[in-house]
């Protein structure tokens, strides 16, 4: 039987980040190169042929994971012409999951937040205007219903979002991305009944 032919560094390169990643969140920094080359179907030595060190392809991992492009492609997935409450609902629920996986990830590894060595190569403030500018167009066809600016619905929901979707914050009772909108565009009073 012939030898499967090898694959380029570059192909490699993208195998040990992928089978890294989900090790990270079992074992944090202190996953072995052993472990990695086990899950990725390699030899030990080969990951030093694609990166110099262990802490090179963490780095390598970590910029994949804070990768915004999988997340605005579901944020583009979303029909503008489904109602402004449906249309929040599955932002929130898309925003949530990506701050459930980056939480899950930062506290694997002991961070509070993303390494200040990688802050420039993550394009974080570029991220977060696209991210910003995307959500926009899905909420301002609706402006004129809004007691604030669609900027301002967005802020509030992020930010409800981003405390409602970490354990610490929340106190681990995490909110639904339903209660979510609702608290945002219905508030927590009663409607009055009529008399």
């Amino acid at each position: 039987m012939p030898r499967a032919r090898p694959l380029s560094p570059e192909l490699r390169r993208e195998a040990l980040i992928e089978a890294t990643l989900p090790l990270l969140y079992q074992h944090g920094a202190a996953v072995t190169t052993r472990l990695i080359a086990e899950a990725a179907g390699v030899a030990e030595g080969t990951i030093f042929r694609v990166f110099s060190t262990k802490d090179e392809l963490i780095d390598a991992v970590l910029v994949r994971a804070f990768d915004p492009t999988e997340f605005l492609r579901r944020l583009d997935e979303i029909e503008p012409t489904l109602p402004l409450e449906e249309r929040l609902l599955r932002i929130t629920s898309i925003a949530q999951q990506r701050f459930l996986a980056v939480f899950g990830l930062l506290r694997a590894m002991s961070m509070v937040g993303p390494p200040e060595h990688l802050q420039d190569h993550l394009g974080l403030r570029e991220a977060l205007e696209e991210t910003q500018r995307r959500m926009l167009a899905l909420v301002e066809p609706d402006a004129d219903a809004l007691a604030v600016p669609p900027d301002q619905l967005l802020h509030l929901l992020r930010l409800l979002t981003f405390a409602g979707s970490h354990h610490e914050i929340a106190d681990g009772r995490l909110l639904s991305p339903d209660q979510i909108v609702r608290t945002v565009l219905h508030g927590v009073l009663r409607h009055e009944q009529e008399s």
